[in-house]
């Protein structure tokens, strides 16, 4: 393992409310396992990573980026109570954003190299989507309605179900998904409609686009870019189940050597002038032997920990490698490594048999450690009170019982008793009624095509 400078501190900068960030709890360790002093803007003790015996410090979130006085005091008060000028490390888009942002700020209180400098070409994704077609990087055939309006034939050329996305999904309101399926074109319109809102409005607009390829061909990168956009760390990975199936995040993911699709890494960020850690979705096209761009993220991927090498190097490592001004020794791979997402894993086990537990046995797992156990019990402590909440919603109330006697004293003749069975007209989500995202992470893998792609 690399000497680190001990004396410099981290603060994890994060803008989006999600307790289960497994990533945030994989810096942390990480960090922490190196002898370095971790802080992390955190939800509070409802986050399972702000019990981990590898955090110096838990913060508080600051105000929204959009107040960006407000949050940069926030910042500036963190700094002071470590006492010395920390490196920051954002967590997510719009923390990435905003450092760029306000960097000449920022720097008389943090260090802050290794941090992409224009984030907001990659992350805004109908901005990425133009500049992908007008450099000649392969994207899956889209649609941006410039208007509240769109043309049935321009959703039927792309197929359905289409997917549906968000171009700037951190101005989303909390709780709502980025990343969805249309199945037709009336649910495509009430997505558009909704673009159109005040909440939705900042995060348009919406992008309709193709689904290539199927989910066996998921592809990712993680790495880091120099100040002439030179590959300096990073890995290329394959996701092995993903949740939801079709639009998901990686449950299980693997280390694997692909050198074809690190060639077209290396030389999109060439094309970009991309500069900084880099988090990079692709899916294979069979019809024209293409690796597609879905996704560009200018930040560290919550999955970053699976290209750990054998010199016990990762990104968050490498970022703090640079900051200090040591070198950073070439990567030495390690093929066929995993990690899996126990908490969205766990609830899929039953369409990923014949694996089942035995899978967790051959990686490294985002929430379970032996040296740092209490993350994993706080979300399991967490997840049955949310299951205990549910069952209770979904027990019989008084007033319900009551009606039911009432209606079974009474002259009325006697009707079959269909109160315990759930209405056919509830909306996903309610109790009785299976979400449709759920549905589909558990209908198996798309088996259209079994042939692997060329490396």
């Amino acid at each position: 393992m690399p000497e680190f400078d001990t004396g410099l501190p981290v603060l994890l900068f994060r803008t989006n409310h999600y307790p289960l960030h497994h990533g945030t709890l994989a810096a942390v360790r990480s960090l922490g396992r190196a002898g370095i002093e971790v802080h992390a803007l955190l939800e509070g003790r409802a986050s399972p990573v702000s019990r981990s015996r590898y955090l110096s410090g838990a913060h508080a979130f600051g105000p929204h980026p959009a107040d960006a006085p407000g949050l940069i005091g926030h910042l500036a008060r963190v700094a002071g109570h470590i006492g010395r000028p920390p490196l920051l490390i954002p967590m997510d888009d719009a923390a990435a954003l905003f450092s760029a942002d306000h960097r000449n700020t920022l720097a008389g209180l943090f260090r802050l190299p290794g941090m992409s400098r224009a984030p907001a070409d990659v992350a805004d994704k109908s901005a990425l989507l133009e500049c992908c077609r007008r450099v000649g990087v392969p994207v899956p055939s889209s649609h941006v309605p410039a208007g509240p309006h769109v043309s049935p034939d321009d959703l039927d050329a792309l197929g359905y179900p289409v997917i549906a996305k968000w171009s700037r999904p951190w101005m989303l309101p909390r709780g709502a998904r980025s990343t969805t399926l249309a199945h037709d074109l009336r649910e495509a319109r009430a997505l558009l409609r909704l673009s159109f809102t005040p909440d939705h409005r900042a995060a348009g607009p919406v992008i309709f686009q193709q689904i290539v390829g199927d989910t066996r061909h998921d592809w990712f990168f993680q790495g880091y870019f120099d100040d002439e956009s030179n590959l300096l760390f990073g890995g290329v990975g394959k996701k092995r189940l993903a949740y939801p199936r079709r639009t998901g995040a990686t449950v299980v993911g693997e280390w694997l050597p692909n050198p074809r699709l690190e060639r077209h890494v290396r030389a999109l960020a060439r094309r970009l002038g991309y500069t900084g850690p880099a988090d990079l979705d692709f899916r294979y096209d069979q019809r024209d032997d293409t690796y597609s761009l879905l996704d560009y993220n200018p930040r560290l991927g919550a999955q970053f920990r699976l290209f750990t090498d054998r010199g016990g190097k990762d990104l968050v490592r490498v970022l703090h490698l640079l900051a200090s001004g040591r070198p950073v020794p070439p990567v030495r791979p390690v093929y066929g490594r995993k990690i899996l997402v126990e908490n969205h894993y766990l609830p899929l086990m039953a369409a990923t048999r014949p694996h089942g537990l035995a899978a967790l046995r051959d990686c490294e797992l985002a929430w379970l450690a032996a040296d740092d156990l209490a993350p994993m019990t706080t979300l399991v402590r967490q997840s049955l009170r949310v299951a205990a909440r549910k069952a209770v919603r979904g027990l019989p109330t008084a007033g319900g019982i009551a009606r039911r006697l009432t209606r079974r004293s009474s002259d009325e003749p006697d009707m079959p008793d269909t109160s315990a069975t759930p209405a056919t007209h509830d909306a996903p989500g309610t109790p009785g009624t299976p979400d449709a995202s759920a549905v589909s992470a558990v209908a198996g893998p798309d088996r259209r095509d079994q042939r692997t792609p060329p490396q």
